[in-house]
């Protein structure tokens, strides 16, 4: 597969599924984002408790973001057609956000603009604490961020991280970024890989059901989301029969 690896290591209570982007920077164009799309529907073929990890062999770059060389080329191109591009990515990063199983990535370096999103779209993220910068750098290239990716950065940010990287192009280093939520848990470049790993195979113990693990996210971030509906948790919670309560929910006592 293109720019994609993905492997399996067995644990006792489920397996961790290691993707490795192995496409140089790891710039994102068509080919790049099938390779992915295509990567995840391996991983979710896994049967049992399974987790996502999400890596990149790169040493420098965990993903320098949009592949410009092939936005700006003409004819044809490894990078594939142009057109379906914002289309079939931001079909990705929604299906990565609401994947039915937990997801972890392990930002070993750099992550700009679409590296950045990638990133975000994981439930859990360790980042080296000595190297490499989180950034949407979008505004530095003069783009404007579309508004699904604005979502996508303020349901996953503090209002304040939110601000600075969206409209200062904040470099967001290993400490700044656990200061500010943005990520989890950082680790020496040399221990990271190995942090990363027992991160993921922490997250099994929630990881058997994936019905519940998928609507929980949809809840989260899908269409009619709870956090942005158009009225406050104590309406709902007087009037909890007119909200669903998901597959596998504690029954009402009688």
């Amino acid at each position: 597969m293109t720019g994609i690896n993905v492997d399996r290591t067995e644990h006792d209570n489920g397996t961790v599924v290691t993707l490795t982007m192995d496409e140089g920077e790891n710039r994102w164009n068509t080919t790049f984002t099938r390779a992915f799309d295509a990567a995840l529907d391996e991983v979710e073929a896994t049967e049992g408790p399974a987790v996502l990890l999400t890596v990149s062999s790169n040493e420098k770059f965990f993903s320098n973001g949009l592949d410009l060389e092939w936005v700006t080329s003409r004819g044809e191109h490894p990078g594939g057609p142009r057109k379906v591009f914002n289309a079939e990515v931001m079909a990705l990063f929604a299906r990565l956000i609401t994947f039915p199983i937990p997801t972890v990535c392990s930002v070993n370096g750099h992550g700009f603009g679409a590296g950045f999103m990638i990133a975000l779209c994981h439930d859990v993220r360790l980042m080296r604490e000595d190297r490499g910068f989180l950034c949407a750098n979008e505004l530095e290239l003069g783009f404007a961020i579309p508004e699904p990716e604005l979502a996508l950065f303020r349901h996953k940010m503090s209002r304040d991280a939110f601000h600075q990287t969206v409209l200062l192009a904040k470099r967001w280093n290993g400490p700044e970024a656990l200061a500010a939520g943005v990520v989890q848990q950082l680790a020496p470049g040399d221990e990271l890989g190995e942090a990363a790993v027992v991160a993921a195979s922490e997250l099994l113990r929630v990881a058997r059901n994936r019905e519940i693990t998928g609507w929980t996210k949809e809840r989260l971030y899908g269409e009619d989301a709870t956090l942005n509906g158009p009225h406050g948790p104590a309406d709902m919670l007087r009037n909890q029969e007119r909200y669903g309560s998901g597959p596998g929910s504690i029954p009402s006592k009688p």
